[in-house]
């Protein structure tokens, strides 16, 4: 598949997974694929945690209420830094998007399914701060995000997007 292929085949998956696990090899082409992402002025904000440990995935799985994901035989989970750049700039948040963008790319090349997981542990309910606690992070990380990585059990559909004409133009908006 091509880049511009593997961009239109990436859909967020809610589904559930086949218990297939993922090759370590893949895990690490996929955490690669993100750390290879920009980073703004190269302060690499971004560290990865790949879990494939099945009774791990369990105990995670067991704070992450309402439940997303818990058929995937592999998560990477997205931990980031606030590092300021220069002056009081900090630019960990497109660093870890850059980087989440890039390896759910890396998944779909590879054969495999994923959703950006963000918002649902991130929220009042600080379901990160459980996940860390399991995994041992440092305090001075957050985790932001968790991708869960395995191949489809279901069929794999996108949503419907708007046409081109609504969303892009030339030389000025609406044009």
């Amino acid at each position: 598949m091509d880049i511009l292929q593997t961009m239109a085949a990436r859909h967020s998956y809610r589904g559930k997974y086949e218990p297939t696990p993922v090759p370590r090899e893949n895990l690490v082409k996929i955490m690669q694929a993100g750390l290879d992402a920009p980073s703004g002025c190269n302060k690499q904000t971004t560290s990865l945690i790949a879990v494939d440990d099945p009774a791990l995935l369990e105990k995670l799985h067991g704070v992450i209420d309402p439940p997303i994901g818990t058929t995937a035989p592999a998560m990477i989970c997205v931990l980031t830094r606030r590092i300021c750049a220069y002056r009081d700039k900090c630019f960990a948040v497109q660093d870890y998007a850059a980087a989440i963008q890039n390896m759910l790319l890396a998944i779909v090349e590879l054969g495999y399914e994923s959703c950006w997981v963000e918002g649902h542990i991130t929220d009042d309910d600080r379901i990160c701060d459980k996940m860390e606690a399991i995994l041992g992070v440092p305090e001075e990380y957050d985790m932001v995000c968790f991708l869960p990585v395995g191949k489809a059990a279901e069929e794999v559909k996108g949503p419907r997007k708007k046409p081109f004409e609504e969303r892009a133009w030339f030389n000025g908006f609406g044009k």
